[in-house]
This record gives C-alpha cells, structure tokens and sequence, in this order.
C-alpha cells in the first residue's frame, strides 16, 4: 500500500532587500517514490509550483550544509528561531527559502518511520516487479539465430556497397 505523508508550512521567501515574503508551501513524501520530497509553493498563481528533490539532501541539510547545483541545504538561527535554508537555481533565477525546522524535522521524521534511509529499494519493490514481469512473459523467448554467411561475398564487399 502506498502512503503519503503532507505537511502544510509557511516559508519565508527571502527577498534581495533582505526583507521575507510568506509563501504557503506543502511538503509531500510518497512510499512508491521513496528517494524524492515534493514541495509545492502557492506564490497566488492558478497552479502551484513544484519542486523535487532527494530526500537524502533534506535529511542532511538539516544538520550540515549539502546539495550542489539546483539545490542547496542548510541550517540556520536568525533571531533565535531554527531554520532551514533551502536554495532553489533554475534558468529562471534563484529563491532562498527559509523554513521552520522544528516544522520539517517533524515531517521527515515522519517519513523516516514509513521509509528508513537505506530501505528505499525494498520499498520500490523493483525485485517483486521485475519477476512477476519475466514469470508472466510476453510470449517465447526468440531462439537461437540460424542462417548461414556467405564469407565470400563478405570478403568482396566494400564500403561503398549498401549493406545487405
């Protein structure tokens, strides 16, 4: 059975002027996709904006600054309150987040109980998959290759005549 775990948090979209914008945001963790965090922002458009990435990343930005190209993690205290800094870079441009820790460490807590780091390929099932896959076959296996080459007319072929 497939699970998902969501959390509802504001983040704080920190702007050049150094000033934050709150930005509603839901945090989403699947069981059959058990590597990825989704994170979908409502910035007042029709459709939210949808990010993915390792959960691995999440995991260990929460203690220690990780994560190269699109997205980086790290955590922060800005006026005592723990944080996780979390930068987004796409052709677009680039947005620094700011979110509760306290929030997200709760979250991936509870994605650690579902799916404990190292687990993730038993969840995927991709073992159970990929024999029923074989046991149910899609007909006989081709045989052998018969035939015979004439070495001959091999041998007189250059480049310049079409294969046969």
């Amino acid at each position: 059975m497939d699970i998902t775990v969501e959390r509802e948090l504001e983040l704080r979209l920190m702007l050049s002027s150094g000033r934050g914008v709150s930005v509603p945001a839901r945090l989403s963790y699947r069981t059959d996709d058990p590597y990825a965090v989704h994170i979908a922002f409502h910035i007042g458009t029709s459709t939210p904006v949808h990010w993915t990435f390792a959960r691995e990343l999440l995991l260990e930005g929460v203690f220690r600054p990780t994560g190269e190209g699109d997205v980086r993690v790290w955590p922060a205290t800005v006026d005592g309150r723990p944080l996780i800094c979390v930068v987004l870079s796409s052709p677009d441009g680039e947005a620094l987040l700011e979110a509760p820790a306290p929030a997200v460490s709760a979250w991936l807590e509870r994605t650690l109980r579902l799916v404990e780091p190292g687990t993730e390929r038993e969840e995927l099932r991709m073992e159970e998959g990929l024999r029923e896959l074989l046991a149910e076959g899609v007909g006989e296996a081709p045989g052998p290759v018969t035939g015979t080459v004439d070495h001959a007319d091999a041998a007189e072929r250059t480049d310049d005549d079409p294969a046969v």
